[in-house]
């Protein structure tokens, strides 16, 4: 597709969210079952059920555009997972590994969350306020998970992390 204008522009950012939303419905399941943390299993589990809400509101706006959602891989967000799955896969201690796993997911929220940002301003500039209604709302979500999962780290999880013997 060529950008020629703003709105092709916003287009092919939405396609890369899905993509990216797409990608993390893959991987959160993954990262619960990785996670030591009670509270980070559910905080994983509950972001699952999120994201779904999240890919239908992006399909929403696909439908109100008469676009199709797919053709685009988000290479950004392949490549978080990426490393969030090395971070996973490491043997470490499972305290460790739940701040690792922190660490992988917020590195995917500040993604989002600038992503999100950038595609509400679009919509806002187009004129599409019932599209930036829904996307401000993602953003939110999303927001809210990156504060949940700092509360998790310096509350819980990093104390335990830090209480591994050196070795």
């Amino acid at each position: 597709m060529s950008m020629d204008s703003l709105r092709d522009l916003y287009i092919e950012e939405l396609k890369d969210l899905y993509s990216a939303e797409n990608q993390i419905l893959k991987v959160l399941p993954k990262m619960a079952k990785k996670a030591k943390s009670d509270q980070l299993r559910a905080a994983f589990e509950e972001h699952l059920e999120v994201t779904k809400g999240q890919v239908q509101r992006l399909e929403s706006i696909f439908g109100d555009l008469e676009r199709s959602p797919k053709g685009k891989k988000c290479k950004g967000m392949a490549g978080l997972i990426e490393e969030g799955s090395e971070m996973m896969n490491e043997e470490a201690e499972p305290e460790v590994r739940d701040a690792a796993l922190i660490s992988a997911a917020q590195r995917v929220e500040h993604y989002e969350i600038a992503a999100y940002g950038t595609v509400r301003t679009y919509a806002d500039q187009l004129g599409l306020s019932d599209h930036s209604r829904l996307l401000q709302e993602t953003l939110d979500e999303e927001g809210a998970t990156d504060k949940r999962l700092t509360q998790l780290a310096e509350s819980r999880v990093n104390i335990r992390a830090q209480q591994e013997a050196p070795r």
